[in-house]
């Protein structure tokens, strides 16, 4: 373990303390807000060294304790909390030395579609979509949508929306992939068990400093918005497409009834794809990161199964007991222990993945 950058962090992490407690900062908020937030990125890992630190002071005290006969018995007890409790603070370390993903702040972008199974496939997709609406409401977070195609029975074709709250990116970039779903559909009159499909695609959004639009490269079309909304609908030409000429990407928007919204919020959309191609073609190793997760839509493409028999969920991603839940709770948007659960694996994978090079 890289002790020197932890001492380095914790010794900045001091420096902030202090800097905020002094009454001239106060007086530039711009300046207190960003040192705040940098301490709070760097508090956890100091924090974790200091109660490390205090335990190995702890555990050189004890030794006067060992060598006497009456209390070495007490001794060796406190001893083997002491060292327990530094190991915790060890493995903790090591998971805040891992280098966060640059990503996991920010906005998301996610994509719904509909894949085989017809009518059932669509209502599917809107469970899906009311899944990440609850869970969005539960975390505070404010849901916007881009465009939605719906069926006939309130099922959707397609939807695209935007998640905004604080760490969005870092709870639902693992809800990329292929979605199954195994239950008896509404359209079923024999009461037999279907399997259908959905495909979930996550995108982080991204600012305008992080990746510029050539807008001489982009075709702007007005037109009416299809669906419900009465006569305004019909009279107001407020939804837009948008195409990228070179690569023919297509982002629509017809949700708000202001076509600048509408222009706005399809740009935004069409910058966060073009701006994961080029990280795709930046990182050769994961060109078909985004392909991988929006797959095929077969039901044999799939990262999760909706298992509505056995009230179960499974994510196959996860190994063991550990894989399943209830699936009543997470179509209501508990999605938490599911989602904690696939990040402690990739910390786990990323923290051997570590290991192996330094062994190396």
């Amino acid at each position: 373990m890289n002790f020197e950058r932890i001492r380095q962090v914790s010794r900045q992490a001091e420096e902030l303390r202090a800097r905020l407690q002094e009454p001239e900062i106060w007086q530039d908020p711009a300046l207190f807000s960003r040192c705040q937030k940098e301490l709070q990125e760097l508090a956890p890992l100091a924090d974790a060294y200091a109660r490390w630190e205090a335990a190995g002071r702890e555990l050189e005290g004890l030794e006067e304790m060992l060598s006497d006969p009456e209390l070495r018995a007490l001794a060796a007890e406190e001893q083997q909390q002491l060292l327990r409790r530094r190991a915790e603070e060890e493995e903790q370390m090591k998971l805040l030395l891992l280098p966060a993903d640059p990503r996991d702040g920010r906005n998301v972008i996610l994509e719904i579609r509909a894949g085989v199974g017809g009518e059932e496939s669509a209502l599917f997709a809107a469970d899906l979509f009311r899944m990440y609406t609850l869970y969005a409401e539960s975390r505070h977070w404010k849901i916007e949508t881009v465009y939605a195609y719906e069926t006939e029975l309130g099922g959707l074709k397609e939807i695209s929306f935007v998640v905004e709250g604080e760490s969005a990116f870092s709870r639902l970039k693992f809800e990329g992939g292929g979605h199954r779903v195994q239950r008896v559909p509404v359209t079923e009159s024999g009461g037999r068990i279907h399997t259908s499909a959905a495909t979930v695609a996550v995108l982080p959004q991204v600012e305008e400093v992080d990746f510029q639009l050539n807008m001489n490269e982009l075709k702007i079309d007005t037109y009416r918005s299809s669906g419900a909304g009465g006569q305004h609908v019909n009279k107001t030409e407020s939804a837009i497409r948008v195409t990228h000429l070179p690569t023919g990407l297509v982002v629509e928007c017809q949700d708000e009834r202001s076509q600048y919204k509408n222009k706005d919020r399809a740009l935004s959309v069409m910058r966060a794809k073009l701006y994961e191609r080029e990280q795709e073609a930046q990182r050769s190793a994961l060109a078909a990161e985004r392909k991988s997760q929006i797959g095929s839509g077969d039901r044999s493409d799939r990262i999760r199964t909706y298992n509505f028999p056995q009230n179960r969920v499974t994510d196959h991603r996860l190994s063991g007991e550990g894989r399943s839940f209830n699936l009543e709770s997470i179509l209501n948007g508990g999605l938490d222990p599911l989602l904690d659960a696939l990040r402690t694996q990739d910390q786990a994978e990323r923290l051997a993945a570590g290991e192996k090079e330094d062994s190396v």
